[in-house]
């Protein structure tokens, strides 16, 4: 029987890896995620708190403006693959995603069973959710800006994808390691709306990142500057949105843009993605060689399994820095 650990443990846990400061002078606040031995890659419990923050944030009248980023060489790796396990697809007794639905392992609420439907879709579902921590930036009211550094993956490109601006190193990578293992990401059709067709389909399809030149050609990013420079350009937006027209006016202007992005079906686009998602169990590999998620792909490790799949990509197709820095 595995012991599950409470919503609250995960957010204590969490603490030391998500900063929340405010500058109450100028009305900007930053979320840093501080986790730089796992690629700021973020926990449950991190999760948790990035969605506790940009809720605060968005209520607080001391917050027009609101920055996200990564201490370190990266903004992030995305979610902590290894905190899951194989939990998807095999999991132990006693294992479920109660936790991430914040709900306790012993308030009498009984988990869709292992070989259900609603067993992964319960979960892949509520990440659709601004709670969730997946999406909060799609119903954030105020001004919001990601510092896109290095590895940009996974739950780090949701939010990159959800922010109203995104300034970038030029070394930055964008893209999520789950075209390859799981085949979909839960903010798809997001993605979809601000790259366009042909290109995102390259990067599902292929399941190589993309620079941050590239995404600055599909309009993805606003600014792309030297890693040198990157929080000076950051503080120059930010300094600027400050600036801005009071904040009912940006709340005003917010809503706007809201109701523009349902109207394409932001939403919905997430609520399809979590019933495509709570199909995984459903898919049965095609060969022999596959890397996929559950089974016993990742029985030596997924770190090292991710590695070395990694290696039979061209050298500027590969998700890590080393394999693109790799002679063939």
């Amino acid at each position: 029987m595995v012991e599950m650990k409470s919503p609250q443990e995960h957010r204590e846990e969490a603490r030391e890896f998500v900063r929340y400061e405010k500058d109450r002078e100028r009305r900007i606040a930053t979320i840093t995620f501080d986790r730089q031995d796992r690629g700021n890659s973020t926990t449950i419990g991190m999760r948790m708190l990035y969605a506790d923050y940009v809720h605060r944030s968005n209520v607080d009248d001391e917050v027009k403006v609101l920055i996200i980023r990564g201490e370190g060489q990266d903004f992030g790796t995305g979610g902590d693959i290894d905190e899951h396990g194989d939990m998807y697809l095999n999991p132990k007794e006693g294992e479920n995603f109660l936790s991430d639905l914040e709900i306790g392992q012993d308030e009498g609420v009984v988990y869709p069973p292992p070989g259900s439907y609603r067993h992964l879709h319960t979960l892949t579902d509520y990440y659709g959710k601004a709670a969730a921590g997946q999406r909060p930036l799609q119903e954030f009211k105020k001004i919001s800006i990601v510092e896109a550094k290095g590895y940009c993956y996974g739950w780090h490109f949701y939010q990159c994808g959800d922010a109203d601006m995104i300034v970038s190193s030029d070394d930055a990578l964008f893209g999520h390691p789950s075209f390859r293992y799981a085949g979909w990401g839960p903010r798809m059709w997001t993605w979809l709306e601000t790259m366009g067709y042909r290109k995102f389909a390259e990067m599902v399809f292929t399941g190589r990142p993309f620079s941050a030149a590239e995404m600055a050609e599909c309009n993805f990013v606003n600014s792309v500057v030297p890693r040198a420079d990157l929080e000076t350009e950051v503080e120059k937006y930010a300094d600027a949105c400050s600036r801005t027209r009071p904040l009912d006016y940006v709340v005003a202007q917010k809503t706007f843009f809201e109701a523009y992005k349902q109207y394409r079906g932001e939403y919905l686009g997430s609520m399809l993605t979590g019933w495509l998602e709570g199909m995984l169990p459903a898919m049965t590999p095609d060969r022999e060689t596959k890397v996929d998620l559950g089974g016993d792909a990742f029985d030596g490790g997924i770190a090292k399994t991710v590695k070395n799949n990694d290696l039979n990509y061209p050298p500027e197709w590969r998700l890590s820095r080393g394999g693109r820095q790799a002679k063939e």
